[in-house]
């Protein structure tokens, strides 16, 4: 005979089950047997796939075999549920019981059967000390501090569905008199049983068992019954999950996590980014992304002494930064607005002049300029003459994706009816070009035509800048460069947060809230998950791993790594002018189809448009989280020059 205990689902509670014929043949080595001496005639109608097995049942008598290993299974569950009140159930059976020869099953199953439906001995005193009955989400334990008692088979009646429930959240453990923890120390978290009130249950007897259980049973239901009055079921307490109560724990177990990293106590740090993956699985929708990705960018901090993988040197090639760069276009407003609103700078900035040359400090894929070519094609007097300079970084495989986004751009410019012209520049950083590569035309020094003409200049930065200042000076270098061409107007757009100065700590802590907002905005500008179209799903989710890589890299990266060092408005307000610039206020009509442009998303609840001292930002409810500036030369840099 074996017994298995296996935890059910619905109640908390065990069961056991008999085990299957093939499990008692190999237990059938372990009785004590006697030598079958049947004759042939005894071989008669057996059924032949049980005898394969070992097992002698008789066609004839299936039916009531498999009626009597029904009753056994009741049986053995109901001494399986006294066993885990007393431990000294099993040992009192195993001790009284008499093994037969499995192979009859018939006989065996009568056997026992009688065993295990023995009457018990009279039950003994109660005596003074109580059980206590712990529940606690819906497991059970019971922590008798008896003496041994005769066993009794019972079984634990299941609660109904309509048994009361108190719905209430449990309160933090406390610590009993007797030194054990229990949760909600009131009735309806802890009861006192009596050992007598553990035997008021019901004997689990089926209609078919033998009357001589039947007879036990319902002896020992009329001892426990005269023994005390019955009590009232207690409410038992139901754990409810505060998901806002979790998601502040969250919060504040990535904090932790940060100052710890901070103070180098790598093993805190440790233990804190595996709790932040375990609470970060109880919420739903933007917080569970945004502390997925900083519990990454966190582990990767800790665990920096491994050196990168291919996999990670391949996820860091600019063909994939300008694909998720692309969907994070397609999936939010912010590029749009950058690129409205910087479009619109230089269009005012070039009114009236007949040569105009912008340079694209980051021409990506070129998303900007249709727009601005389709303006200037439409602009009273006819188009000017559009030179597009565009920078990008080194591609894998040393494909020419530059010269591919421009081949594009003159199609459209031709088609339009601009004369266009464009230049490409792969460098690994802005501080690498030079001013007068900028200004060259077609091999030849000059920038004025054959009438003496001079282009007017636009310089044109969207979320570029920030990663110069990795590099001591580097920004400060390219800024002069930009001065030395002598532009009408520098676009600049940047992210509005502070992710460079200060210790680990306070960065963690701005880009924590940064990101957090960001995410929002991803979710509310689309709508909802299951409302929103598998292509608009396809965009939202590499739109968030585009800002998954921002974060890993304000957290995880140091030196020159760290690129990500975004500054706020008033920031970069100081650096413009320490560098000879002053600003050139965006036009209300800047601001007016700003915000028109935001009710193609969601009906623009949520995102903000507020100007600022003649710059744009656009933010997620007062939340600012990227700003446009457009600024010209000063007129004393201007006299230098």
């Amino acid at each position: 005979m074996k017994r298995e205990h296996q935890e059910t689902g619905a109640g908390g509670g065990s069961g056991y089950h008999v085990a299957t014929a093939a499990d008692m043949a190999g237990a059938k080595g372990k009785m004590t047997a006697a030598p079958s001496m049947g004759t042939e005639d005894d071989d008669c109608g057996v059924d032949e796939l049980l005898a394969a097995l070992g097992y002698k049942v008789r066609s004839s008598d299936m039916a009531d075999v498999a009626q009597k290993l029904e009753q056994l299974e009741v049986a053995m569950a109901s001494t399986a549920a006294a066993a885990s009140d007393d431990a000294s159930v099993l040992p009192q059976i195993a001790s009284d019981t008499v093994h037969y020869d499995p192979s009859d099953l018939s006989t065996w199953l009568d056997s026992m059967l009688s065993e295990l439906n023995a009457p018990p001995p009279p039950l003994p005193p109660p005596p003074v000390a109580a059980a206590v009955y712990h529940h606690h989400h819906h497991h059970h334990r019971f922590d008798v501090s008896t003496a041994s008692e005769p066993p009794a088979i019972t079984t634990v009646a299941p609660l109904r569905p309509s048994d009361a429930y108190d719905f209430k959240p449990v309160p933090p453990p406390a610590a009993a008199s007797d030194g054990r923890i229990v949760y909600g120390l009131d009735p309806q978290s802890e009861m006192i049983v009596s050992p007598r009130d553990q035997k008021r249950k019901r004997t689990c007897s089926p209609s078919s068992s033998s009357s001589r259980g039947t007879e036990a049973g319902r002896a020992r239901g009329s001892r426990a019954e005269g023994a005390s009055p019955a009590k009232p079921a207690a409410a038992l307490p139901v754990v409810v999950v505060d998901t806002q109560e979790t998601g502040i724990r969250l919060v504040h177990a990535l904090m932790a996590c940060a100052e710890a990293v901070q103070q180098e106590n790598l093993k805190a740090a440790d233990a804190l980014v595996k709790h932040i993956s375990v609470l970060a699985a109880s919420q739903d929708g933007p917080m569970r992304k945004v502390a997925g990705y900083f519990a990454e960018a966190l582990a990767r901090r800790i665990y920096r002494r491994r050196p990168l993988s291919q996999v990670d040197r391949a996820l860091d090639s600019p063909a994939l930064e300008d694909l998720l760069h692309l969907h994070f276009y397609e999936s939010c407003p912010y590029l749009k607005f950058a690129h409205f609103t910087a479009n619109q700078a230089i269009l005012e900035a070039f009114s009236g002049c007949r040569r105009v040359h912008v340079i694209d400090f980051g021409m990506r894929q070129g998303m900007q300029w249709p727009a601005l070519l389709q303006a200037l094609a439409l602009r009273p007097g006819g188009p000017p003459s559009l030179r597009l300079t565009g920078i990008g970084p080194p591609q894998s495989g040393h494909s020419d994706a530059l010269q591919q986004v421009g081949w594009k751009l003159a199609m459209l410019a031709k088609t339009i009816g601009v004369n266009f012209r464009y230049r490409g520049f792969v460098v690994s950083s802005l501080a690498d070009l030079e001013s007068r590569m900028l200004l060259e035309r077609d091999g030849n020094g000059g920038d004025r035509d054959d009438e003496g003409e001079e282009e007017a200049v636009a310089v044109n930065s969207v979320m570029e800048l920030h990663r110069l200042l990795a590099r001591t000076g580097a920004v400060e270098k390219v800024l002069r460069m930009v001065l030395a061409v002598r532009p009408r107007i520098v676009t600049v757009v940047e992210e509005e947060a502070n992710h460079n100065e200060g210790t680990f700590l306070d960065r963690f802590t701005e880009a924590l809230h940064y990101y957090s907002s960001m995410f929002d905005s991803l979710e509310g500008s689309g709508g909802q998950a299951a409302e929103a179209g598998e292509e608009e799903q396809r965009h939202r989710a590499m739109a968030e791993a585009y800002l998954g890589r921002q974060i890993c890299n304000v957290v995880a990266c140091e030196g020159a790594e760290r690129t990500e060092r975004h500054e706020t408005l008033g920031q970069w307000r100081g650096r413009m002018a320490r560098a000879g610039f002053e600003p050139a206020h965006l036009g209300s009509n800047a601001f007016k189809q700003a915000s028109m442009l935001l009710a193609l998303y969601a009906g623009g609840d949520g995102f903000r448009v507020e100007e600022t001292d003649g710059c744009l930002t656009l933010g997620w409810h007062t939340r600012p989280l990227i700003a446009t500036s457009a600024w010209r030369v000063a007129a004393a840099a201007a006299a230098a020059h």
